[in-house]
């Protein structure tokens, strides 16, 4: 694919990567990832060991980061399992980048719910500022992924950025998250819709109103709370 991601050389992925281990800051959740399973369990693991490998390359390189060849290999010994065992995981989730990748991966959700809530003006914002889909901006700062689904249907259009959504999107708000990203700032996550906490209607809940600041049992108000009498007589 044109817009697929650049993986580097192997000799040089080989050179830079084939000596990974831990760093201490890593050793120390590893220990406690590794301690949640019982002996003969430890491919159960796989999936926090990646995302642990992946952040500290991401570290290493001040990138989102990725996981080399050589890191997943070193995970597949970590839990002494065969590194296809390890491979078939990591390229079966999204959240694993088997190429490297910006300071911010940018993934825009390009499925139909945010086509028709105005993703392409998403596009057309991450475009403007010089994001192309697959590549990674000239200073590293981003790196642009067309995505499905992500489950964020009803604040659509939206985009996940490293370890956080940003929803209710359009042109002039995408545009400026990336600006605030690109100097040094930390955007809003979540909603960018003034007022919208989540994704509770526009202008507030319409319905079970009473529960917005406290805790209320609307039991009785729709009757349907049963009389000690009336279970009696329905036995």
């Amino acid at each position: 694919m044109a817009d697929g991601p650049q993986i580097p050389d192997e000799a040089e992925t080989r050179a830079r990567w084939g000596a990974f281990a831990w760093d201490d800051d890593s050793r120390s959740k590893r220990n406690a990832i590794m301690a949640r399973y019982p002996a003969g369990r430890e491919q159960s693991a796989s999936i926090p060991l990646l995302d642990l490998a992946q952040r500290q390359v991401g570290r290493e390189t001040h990138t989102q980061g990725w996981l080399p060849v050589p890191v997943i290999e070193f995970v597949a010994r970590e839990i002494g399992v065969p590194y296809i065992r390890v491979f078939e995981v990591a390229t079966f989730y999204t959240m694993f980048n088997l190429a490297p990748v910006g300071r911010f991966h940018v993934q825009v959700c390009g499925t139909t719910p945010c086509v028709l809530r105005g993703s392409d003006d998403v596009f057309a914002a991450c475009k403007n500022k010089g994001l192309i889909k697959g590549r990674t901006t000239p200073d590293g700062l981003f790196t642009l992924t067309e995505v499905e689904c992500m489950g964020n249907c009803a604040s659509a259009p939206m985009v996940q950025i490293n370890d956080d959504n940003y929803e209710d999107l359009d042109y002039d708000r995408t545009t400026a998250i990336l600006e605030t990203l690109a100097n040094g700032g930390t955007p809003k996550p979540g909603s960018q819709e003034p007022g919208r906490h989540t994704v509770e209607p526009y202008g507030g809940p319409t319905t079970l109103t009473a529960m917005v600041n406290e805790n209320h049992d609307y039991r009785d108000e729709w009757g349907q709370v049963a009389q000690p009498e009336a279970v009696e007589q329905q036995a």
